[in-house]
């Protein structure tokens, strides 16, 4: 062979490696898009609550660490076939960028499945992890992991969530839908989820110490539950020392997910917000968007500058309202105290006739047998311009499509 075809050769051979090189470097290290994305949810993050836990938190010069992210909007959350969305429509419109019906898991009106943000995520590479402080399977989370699923029909999600679910990470509650019944819990088909989770090389942890020691240093595959139900609302964490909070979770979670050179995608339902709705629990109610505070706080100090996080409402339940009698400085209880006319401080707009010894009265508008959801827009606030202008009040699939 010539000289000078051999050295032609050898050239485009090395400008070849050259190139593949560079993609690669480019591909994986050069970080073109962000290496953490973390995704907060929380059912009645409105206005009027967030406004409310302020005053309750710190009184009136108070403000919220994540209110400093720089970017927020509104957003109206609201189903393709009813304007006010409950939790499972409102998370599957996030997790999807589309609108589903009311009661639907991330699947059309025809029945398709819809792709989600966390099987995104997996494509791409990057570690998915599931964060709850309610059971598992509860729709706002339900939603990213089993598109199609009734969300009633907790056993099945529970199942879908052990064996096809792609997560590296899993941190909540709902034990008790994990168990046969002869154990404790309430399945009913003989079935020990936690059993197999370890037998699928899941670490089981169960308590804020283990969680802690899980080792860290090698690619998580994690299950962490930590009680049967709900964990502990924020007034009644001293009394379950074992549990960890939610922002314990958040940043042990981030601790766990950061060693993918690829990056990770974090969903965090702050669902007890939700809860203390739909059992009347004004005051629970405004402890757990404090609670919220805390963990988006942690989660901007472990994850990074870099990180995109975002906290987006959901649904709204009952209509909670501050009627304000308090004075500037005064907060918690102070905040909460009716006024010298008797007009109790807290209100709700719908909800279960409140009983006399309650210690604080809340008034209730329209009794009804539970509390049903209401019209009021959804705050969205985040570290990156994945907002729309507050002014234009979208829907919420068109605000978070996030770039994974």
């Amino acid at each position: 062979m010539p000289s000078r075809v051999r050295n032609k050769i050898i050239f485009l051979t090395c400008l070849l490696f050259f190139v593949a090189g560079g993609f690669l470097v480019y591909r994986y290290w050069v970080m073109q898009k962000p290496f953490a994305v973390i995704l907060f949810l929380s059912e009645n993050f409105s206005p009027s609550t967030v406004s409310a836990a302020r005053l309750f938190a710190g009184g009136a010069d108070y403000r919220f660490k994540m209110e400093s992210l720089p970017h927020l909007a509104l957003a109206s959350p609201r189903a393709r076939d009813y304007a006010v969305a409950d939790a499972a429509a409102a998370a599957s419109a996030i997790a999807t960028g589309q609108l589903v019906n009311r009661g639907a898991l991330s699947v059309t009106p025809d029945g398709q499945i819809l792709e989600t943000l966390i099987e995104v995520a997996r494509r791409e590479g990057r570690s998915t992890g599931l964060i709850a402080n309610t059971p598992l399977t509860e729709p706002a989370t339900a939603a990213f992991f089993a598109p199609g699923f009734d969300p009633r029909d907790t056993d099945s999600l529970a199942v879908h969530l052990l064996e096809k679910a792609p997560l590296d990470l899993v941190l909540g509650g709902g034990g008790g839908q994990l168990v046969p019944a002869e154990q404790g819990g309430t399945r009913q088909d003989g079935r020990d989820l936690l059993l197999e989770a370890r037998q699928r090389g899941y670490d089981i942890v169960r308590t804020k110490e283990e969680l802690e020691n899980t080792p860290g240093w090698r690619s998580p595959q994690v299950f962490g539950i930590f009680a049967e139900g709900d964990l502990a609302f924020a007034e009644d964490a001293s009394r379950y020392p074992s549990q960890p909070s939610l922002a314990d979770l958040v940043r042990r979670g981030i601790e766990l997910l950061q060693f993918n050179r690829r990056g990770y995608f974090l969903v965090v339902n702050a669902g007890l917000g939700g809860r203390a709705a739909q059992l009347g629990r004004g005051e629970s109610l405004l402890r757990e968007i404090g609670a919220l505070d805390e963990a988006v706080e942690a989660a901007r100090r472990f994850a990074g500058e870099d990180a995109v996080i975002i906290v987006a409402g959901l649904a709204n339940t009952g209509g909670l309202q501050l009627n304000a009698f308090s004075f500037a400085p005064d907060r918690g209880i102070a905040v909460l105290s009716p006024s010298t006319a008797g007009t109790p401080a807290l209100s709700w707009s719908t909800g279960p006739t409140p009983q006399p010894e309650a210690p604080i009265r809340q008034a209730i508008a329209s009794p009804t047998d539970r509390p049903i959801p209401t019209s009021e827009d959804v705050v969205i606030l985040g570290t990156q311009p994945t907002a729309a202008p507050i002014h234009l009040l979208p829907d919420l699939h068109q605000i978070l499509k996030l770039d994974l």
